[in-house]
């Protein structure tokens, strides 16, 4: 039963982020970023998020997270507001690789491919 509360809470959480970074949160080097994932904690404590972008350097994803950084604290709180919950999680934002991963994938394709 807690297992089906984390999804609803995660599912949540994602929908509110994705609308608070898009009308909330006005720092540029956060404007191109898509939240994939949130994963919440049994305890409902922490909600590690998952993001993407198309920022290909080092250096802008570097930019991005730190960015992602300073606004924690402005949508921990919009969060508190939006969801219904007894404590608003602690949120953690992390790259989500599988995007690159998946790139990576039909780039290998493609080259076996050709090479038929």
């Amino acid at each position: 039963m807690a297992n089906y509360r984390n999804r609803r809470v995660a599912q949540e959480v994602l929908r509110e982020v994705n609308d608070i970074l898009q009308k909330k949160v006005r720092d540029p080097r956060i404007e191109n970023v898509t939240i994939t994932e949130v994963n919440v904690t049994g305890d409902l404590q922490q909600a590690t998020i998952y993001y993407s972008s198309l920022a290909e350097k080092a250096s802008e994803k570097e930019k991005i997270q730190k960015g992602l950084e300073k606004a924690t604290g402005l949508i921990r709180r919009e969060l508190g507001h939006r969801l219904q919950i007894y404590k608003t999680p602690e949120l953690i934002f992390e790259v989500d690789a599988s995007v690159q991963y998946g790139n990576h994938i039909d780039e290998l394709i493609n080259k076996l491919n050709r090479q038929d």
